[in-house]
């Protein structure tokens, strides 16, 4: 197992401690740190593994199909943890969640007709909001210039998920034909 594989699997094994720090009342004290914490280094390996398997030509079957399924299971978790805590609106992860549903099968439909549809830029700066917003959201600071900080990151990232989600349909509109 190469190195990206590595990385992609510790952000995997990453998650149930997310969800520890962020749920369990004996953590409450330093919790959302150690979250904070968690969160952020599974989003730098989510940077690091990409890069290194483009740079390093290290891209395998595994990396294509478990990289995007860690993110996923990454950010619908602690989304989920957050709206436990009522810093999320639930409205707001679904509509997250649902995108990336919607995704995940125009991609099978894709792959199923003989297409691979790479990730675009619109939907890499979503994931980075996205990123952002749950880190802003995690070590939350009850004070209203933060809540409005973060109530205009949440309506960034929703702006952005439904943008990309369009402009992915429309640039890849050619597999959904009938004679493809």
């Amino acid at each position: 197992m190469n190195l990206p594989n590595k990385l992609t699997l510790l952000r995997v094994i990453m998650i149930p401690l997310l969800v520890v720090f962020l749920l369990v009342p004996a953590f409450r004290s330093f919790g959302d740190y150690a979250a904070f914490a968690v969160f952020l280094l599974a989003s730098i390996t989510d940077m690091l593994d990409g890069y290194i398997a483009r740079k390093y030509n290290m891209i395998t079957n595994f990396g294509k199909f478990m990289d995007p399924l860690a993110d996923k299971l990454l950010v619908c978790s602690a989304m989920i943890c957050l709206i436990e805590m009522g810093r999320i609106p639930s409205w707001v992860v679904v509509i997250i969640i649902s995108r990336e549903f919607i995704i995940s099968g125009f991609r099978l439909i894709a792959s199923e007709r003989g297409f691979v549809i790479a990730a675009n830029i619109f939907g890499k700066i979503k994931t980075v909001c996205q990123m952002i917003m749950i880190l802003m959201l995690i070590l939350y600071f009850d004070n209203d210039i933060y809540r409005i900080c973060c109530q205009v990151l949440i309506i960034i990232s929703v702006v952005l998920t439904v943008l990309s989600l369009v402009i992915y349909m429309w640039q890849n509109r050619s597999v959904l034909s009938e004679g493809k």
